[in-house]
């Protein structure tokens, strides 16, 4: 595995981290916890130290698998990412949707990032996490109805008190990114990124590699998609949000489909699953630190870590760029 520098933060997480949104179940159509624990530990096994999650991932119930999970595993050899922005239980700062938790309760989601939601939020995810410290700490979603800089001076806060040791945000865009650094250095912006989802390459990730900020990219597998494993028909379990994304379009998938029969010699060539050349192709580009990749139980995990392993000539890489090149989604 390799360990990759979050900025100038001091923080190191593995290039390749367990993103941990759909063992909480929520917008997943439900997962197995015993599975999920599974699942982290096997990462870890295999030398993924670092775990991305977050409250609104269930409610709370991803962030206290990762803490379950986590236990007896010593603290300092494990980076536990996790955010803060997205509450179900106020109704304050910019309304976001209306969904359903797990039990098919009734919620409204808000995007809210105030000085006291942000500490107080804290604490209840150190309380879930089972621990004192969190090593990254990401606002989720911008807040249009707070001011950024209270929110950096907020996290400037929990920096002093020790209780992150650094801070980044989530789908930022180049002038949040800026306007943010003003107040507080970044550490990273986790943005989504993969084949078929590249618009950062146009303006944050030059300036992310311009301010030695670390891109942590969500979705590098499209969720799902470029797993190869999504067919045409394919049917997805009540509460599942793919079908409603553009990449899940009936054409879409056939596109991709083709595009990754394309490149399946150079996994097979290696003895890889076109997930693990896929996964090694994304912490492969210019800016991009470390890829999310999630897994629903320990033999996903297994194999995601060892995508890890995988070398690309840059022969190898300019063939998969070539055929993507020639990749045109429906919108």
């Amino acid at each position: 595995m390799e360990y990759r520098a979050l900025g100038e933060s001091g923080v190191k997480a593995s290039a390749i981290t367990f993103g941990a949104w759909a063992i909480g179940g929520w917008m997943w159509g439900g997962a197995d916890r015993k599975e999920a624990v599974e699942a982290i530990r096997a990462s870890i096994g295999e030398g993924v130290s670092s775990i991305d999650t977050a409250p609104i991932y269930g409610q709370g119930v991803s962030e206290d698998i990762v803490g379950e999970a986590l236990a007896g595993i010593s603290r300092d050899q494990v980076q536990i990412l996790t955010k803060f922005g997205m509450r179900w239980d106020v109704q304050k700062g910019d309304f976001a949707f209306h969904t359903k938790d797990n039990d098919g309760q009734e919620l409204d989601i808000y995007k809210y990032a105030s000085r006291d939601s942000i500490i107080e939020e804290c604490e209840n995810s150190l309380r879930r996490l089972r621990t004192d410290y969190i090593d990254l700490y990401q606002i989720h979603w911008p807040d249009i109805t707070t001011p950024i800089d209270e929110t950096m001076e907020a996290l400037q806060t929990l920096l002093q008190q020790g209780k992150i040791r650094a801070a980044g945000v989530c789908n930022y865009s180049l002038d949040q990114m800026k306007e943010a650094n003003q107040t507080l250095k970044l550490a990273s912006n986790q943005v989504p990124y993969s084949m078929v989802e590249r618009t950062i390459e146009k303006d944050v990730v030059p300036y992310a590699i311009e301010t030695q900020t670390a891109i942590i990219a969500y979705s590098p597998l499209q969720r799902g998609i470029l797993t190869g494993k999504i067919k045409p028909g394919h049917t997805f379990a009540e509460g599942d949000h793919r079908p409603t994304t553009k990449f899940y379009k009936p054409e879409n998938i056939e596109r991709i489909n083709a595009f990754l029969d394309k490149i399946r010699p150079i996994a097979d060539e290696k003895q890889a699953t076109l997930s693990q050349l896929v996964i090694r192709w994304t912490i492969d580009q210019p800016g991009i630190t470390v890829a999310l990749v999630g897994a629903r139980n320990a033999e996903q995990a297994v194999q995601n870590a060892r995508a890890a392993q995988i070398q690309l000539s840059s022969e190898e890489m300019n063939q998969i760029n070539t055929s993507l090149s020639e990749l045109v989604l429906a919108e």
